[in-house]
C-alpha cells in the first residue's frame, strides 16, 4: 500500500509544472486537447534539450534592424451588437412585435440608470413561404403561398463602463434577445498613442546605432533603407476555439459500465499577439481583452562604396627660355632673348 501511494504522489509532483497550459495544446494541428506538456514542442522542451533555443547566425557586412513595438490599450468605448429574427403573419405585426422587443430593451435598461446610445441596422425583410398542392385528375399544381414575414434587425449598443456589458446582457435577455454578435472595442487619442510608440522606436534605434558603434562599426560609412508599418486589433481578432478530447466517467469505473459519448462543446478564450519578438511592449500587464496597436520598422544599413583616391595634379610645364650667345672678334660676348613664337 505504501508503495502505491509514494507512485501516485510520483506521478502527481511530475504533473504539477506546465498545468497553466490548460485544457488547449495549441500546437496540435488537429485542435486536440492534451493536458500534458512532456510530448510537445512547448513546456519541458527547453529543460530536455539544451539546444532549444540555439540559433545559427550568418555574420554579413549588411546590418539590418528590425524594432517592434506593441501598445495595449484599454478600451474607452464598446458597442455590442445583437441580432434579432422576428417572424409574424402580417407585415405590420412582425414589426410590432420586433419593436417591442427593442423598446422592451430601452426600458429595462433605463430603469438601471443606463446613458448609453442605441442603434438599428436593418438588415432584411423578407415574406416566407410555403408550397401548396392542388391535385387534379391526372396532375398535381405546386403553388407558392405567403404564410408570414420574417424580419431581421441588428440592434447595437453602446457604452463606455466596462460593467454596463452585464446589465445590457440580463435586459437582452429579459426581451428573449440571444444572438450575440460581436462587442468592438474603441479608443481615443490614437495619435498620441502612435506618437509615443514613435518615440520610443527612435530612443531603441539609438540605443542600437551606439551598440553597433561598440562593435567596431562607423554608421557614418552605410547608407540606411527603411520600411516601416502599423496596425489595429480588437480584441475580436483573437478569440480562439477548441474542443475538449477526454471525457472521464467515474461512474463507468465504479459501475463498470461502458463510457456513453456525449457531445464536446466548444471553448473559447482570448490569446492576444504574443509579445514574443517584440522589442517594445507598453502596459504588458493585461488583465482584460485589450486594443492593441503595434508598429514595426525595418532598417537595412549597406556599406558605402569606397571612396576613390584624389588625383594629383600634373605639374606645370616650364616654357623654354632660349637664348643666344654671339661672340665678338674682340673677345665680349652679347646674349640675345629669341622670342618663344
Amino acid at each position: 500500500m505504501k508503495r502505491i501511494l509514494t507512485t501516485l504522489l510520483i506521478v502527481a509532483s511530475m504533473n504539477l509544472e506546465g498545468q497553466h497550459l490548460g485544457n488547449f495544446n495549441n500546437k496540435a494541428a488537429s485542435m486536440d486537447i492534451s493536458r500534458a506538456n512532456i510530448a510537445t514542442s512547448m513546456g519541458n522542451a527547453p529543460r530536455h534539450n539544451p539546444n532549444y533555443h540555439q540559433t545559427q547566425l550568418n555574420p554579413s557586412k549588411i546590418l539590418m534592424h528590425n524594432i517592434k513595438a506593441l501598445y495595449n490599450v484599454e478600451a474607452t468605448d464598446y458597442t455590442a451588437v445583437f441580432n434579432i429574427n422576428q417572424i409574424g403573419e402580417t407585415a405590420p405585426e412582425t414589426t410590432r412585435l420586433m419593436n417591442e422587443k427593442i423598446d422592451l430593451v430601452k426600458a429595462e435598461l433605463k430603469k438601471q440608470g443606463f446613458t448609453g446610445q442605441f442603434a438599428v441596422d436593418m438588415i432584411s425583410f423578407l415574406p416566407q413561404y410555403e408550397i401548396e398542392v392542388t391535385k387534379k385528375l391526372f396532375s398535381k399544381t405546386y403553388t407558392e403561398v405567403p404564410i408570414g414575414f420574417e424580419l431581421q434587425q441588428n440592434l447595437m449598443i453602446s457604452y463606455r463602463n466596462d460593467a454596463d456589458f452585464q446589465k445590457i446582457l440580463k435586459a437582452c435577455a429579459t426581451a428573449e434577445i440571444y444572438n450575440l454578435v460581436k462587442v468592438d472595442y474603441y479608443a481615443k487619442n490614437l495619435e498620441a498613442i502612435y506618437n509615443e510608440l514613435q518615440e520610443k522606436i527612435l530612443a531603441e534605434v539609438k540605443k542600437k546605432k551606439t551598440y553597433y558603434e561598440a562593435l567596431g562599426f562607423t554608421m557614418d560609412e552605410y547608407s540606411v533603407e527603411m520600411a516601416d508599418n502599423k496596425y489595429y486589433h480588437m480584441p475580436k481578432d483573437f478569440y480562439r476555439s477548441y474542443v475538449a478530447a477526454e471525457n472521464v466517467s467515474m461512474d463507468a469505473l465504479k459501475n463498470q459500465k461502458n463510457v456513453t459519448t456525449i457531445k464536446k462543446p466548444t471553448s473559447y478564450y482570448y490569446e492576444p499577439i504574443s509579445y514574443n519578438g517584440y522589442d517594445i511592449v507598453v502596459n504588458a500587464d493585461i488583465q482584460k481583452p485589450v486594443i492593441q496597436l503595434g508598429m514595426d520598422l525595418t532598417l537595412r544599413y549597406t556599406p558605402l562604396p569606397p571612396k576613390p583616391e584624389p588625383k594629383s595634379e600634373p605639374k606645370p610645364v616650364e616654357k623654354p627660355d632660349p637664348k643666344v650667345y654671339v661672340v665678338s672678334p674682340n673677345g665680349p660676348v652679347d646674349i640675345k632673348q629669341i622670342p618663344n613664337n
